[in-house]
């Protein structure tokens, strides 16, 4: 137990969150009755927060920079509008109209990263002003009308799933990557643990490890057999997962993930070290645009069509994902992983409120506390690490 206490307390910003959804799981899985668990409702859960956890990605690395965007919202609503303009009615390629989609939304990161990165407006203030102006010109682009039907290659983006290997009425391919992920996991896990020792790292108690382990597998597996009993991989998991392990690569692995966390850590003290702060502050901007970009065509693909009030209120459930999975306000502090956590603990409590019949009122403000909590929680580890 003393094992088990000192491994939660030195990492209580990361398994707080996730015993948190594992925990409102529990209770809306009793309060429904099963129903949030059912395998088709597990699907829903994926289609309906894929757009919201690909802006948390984007999300997470501005906030560890220390600055905040509440544009990426009407940012998605415009590039859904320019791509169902190309689309629809110019009759372009799907694929030409989304790479020239996530051109726009790079461009528009630009802009915005360089009012923030080289004029020093700060990121407040030159969002609020592109939720504004990139809101303005969705309406003018529509001429205030939703625009459809998209083609039927571009829907399978949000519709789709990865093809079964025969017609059986439980996907094997499903069930084949649970496996396969399960294996990686055990084999990377295993591979981090021997490097730990060779250099004398202090690790968890070999009981401790093979239980975490054990519990990974299990719910990995009953995860990808719940996809696997309704119809399948949906695409945009498997897309969502080329996102979330490539980010967390270059966060853990390479010089430009070491150099975001070190600007948000202290600005000032990262440039006197060699960190070109401006750079490295305009391209997080223009990543974020792309990202928008990305989750305004599968907001799109999911709606069958593009229509003004798209994107509303995204900035916001992006933002409090990534504090509820444990990015700091002050900077500094974040994971992919974790915003993504925060993302599914949202996810989970609207569509757990939807299904025990909640009104609206009482959602957003349940949503509200639990933000609030979620940031209060965060300050006060900070003061007590600090004291």
């Amino acid at each position: 137990m003393e094992a088990i206490s000192k491994l939660f307390k030195s990492n209580v910003r990361q398994y707080g969150m996730i015993i948190a959804l594992i925990a409102i799981m529990i209770l809306f899985t009793v309060l429904t009755g099963g129903l949030l668990v059912k395998p088709i409702n597990i699907t829903n859960l994926i289609l309906q927060n894929s757009y919201i956890l690909v802006l948390a990605i984007g999300m997470v690395l501005v906030i560890i920079t220390g600055h905040i965007d509440l544009s990426v919202g009407s940012i998605a609503a415009f590039v859904g509008a320019i791509s169902a303009v190309m689309m629809v009615d110019w009759g372009l390629p799907a694929w030409i109209a989304v790479i020239a989609s996530l051109v726009v939304g790079g461009l528009i990161g630009a802009w915005q990263g360089f009012w923030i990165a080289y004029v020093k407006i700060p990121a407040f203030i030159v969002t609020l002003a592109g939720m504004l102006l990139f809101r303005g010109l969705t309406m003018i682009v529509l001429e205030g009308q939703s625009i459809s039907p998209f083609p039927g290659g571009f829907t399978q983006i949000s519709a789709g799933f990865v093809p079964d290997l025969a017609n059986t009425a439980t996907n094997m391919i499903a069930i084949l990557a649970g496996i396969a992920f399960t294996v990686l996991y055990v084999l990377n896990e295993l591979r981090g643990r021997r490097e730990q020792l060779k250099y004398n790292f202090e690790v968890t108690s070999s009981t401790l490890f093979v239980l975490k382990l054990v519990l990974v597998a299990v719910i990995l597996n009953l995860f990808t057999f719940m996809l696997a009993s309704y119809a399948g991989i949906p695409n945009i998991l498997v897309l969502l997962l080329v996102l979330i392990l490539a980010y967390s690569f270059v966060m853990n692995k390479t010089i430009m993930g070491r150099h975001i966390y070190a600007l948000g850590g202290n600005e000032k003290a990262a440039g006197l070290s060699g960190v070109k702060t401006k750079k490295v502050t305009f391209w997080v901007f223009v990543n974020m645009g792309v990202l928008a970009a990305v989750s305004g065509l599968i907001f799109a693909a999911r709606l069958n069509a593009a229509t003004p009030r798209a994107g509303t209120n995204f900035e916001l459930d992006a933002i409090a994902a990534c504090f509820i999975g444990g990015a700091s306000a002050a900077g500094g502090i974040g994971t992919v992983f974790g915003a993504i956590i925060g993302g599914l603990v949202m996810g989970v409590l609207n569509n757990g409120m939807s299904l025990i019949g909640l009104g609206i009122d009482w959602q957003q403000g349940i949503k509200g506390l639990v933000l609030l909590l979620a940031v209060a929680f965060d300050i006060y580890n900070k003061n007590k690490r600090s004291a």
